[in-house]
Order: C-alpha cells, then structure tokens, then sequence
C-alpha cells in the first residue's frame, strides 16, 4: 500500500475488498504473523499455522482508520478479523471453537 495517510476511507475500503477477494485465507491483525501485536492475534496465528494454511495477513496497527473501515465493511467490531473465501469467519474466539470442533479445518480444505 502506498502512504497510508494520503489515503481515503474509499481507498482504504477498495483495498480491502481486493486483498479479502485476492487471497483465499485472509487475517486481519494486530501486528503480523512474525511478530503478533496482541494475545488474540497470536492465537489465530497459531491455529492457522498449526493447521497448515496458506493465508495473507495485514497489521491494522498501521493506520487505525483501516480497523474502523473494515469494521464498517464486515460488520464485526473486533480484531482480529479472519476470512475465508470471501466470507467472515470471525475473530479469536469463533476461530478457536471452530478449530477444536475439527470445523475450521474442514472450511479450509474446502
């Protein structure tokens, strides 16, 4: 992304849908998967890799006018914020009790 400041909340919101429609398995987060900002980003971090997926990351951190955007875009107020195939799945609690049901690894085999 270029200068995050000179953006506006279209540009911001256009680059959202892209990476969300661009990448199959999508993680907004805090921080980034080398380096989690915060324990909740860390844990779905930690399912995703522990499962094997490929997925594209971005740190909301960068510029906090992205977390309100996509906020406003996903319906959901809480970071962090995983997609699959286009589709919400949610954040750390959802992604936890769907990966220890066995459900979150069939959605990404699917």
């Amino acid at each position: 992304m270029s200068d995050v400041t000179t953006l506006t909340d279209d540009q911001i919101l256009e680059a959202i849908t892209a990476e969300v429609a661009a990448n199959r398995v999508f993680l907004y987060m805090k921080g980034t998967p080398a380096a989690p900002a915060c324990g909740f980003s860390m844990r779905v971090v930690q399912i995703l890799d522990h499962v094997g997926v490929e997925y594209a990351a971005r740190d909301i951190l960068e510029d906090p006018r992205v977390r309100t955007v996509l906020s406003g875009w996903s319906g959901w107020p809480t970071i962090p914020q995983l997609f699959i195939a286009g589709t919400l799945v949610g954040g750390c609690d959802i992604v936890t009790e769907l990966y220890q049901e066995g459900e979150l690894q069939t959605m990404l085999s699917s």
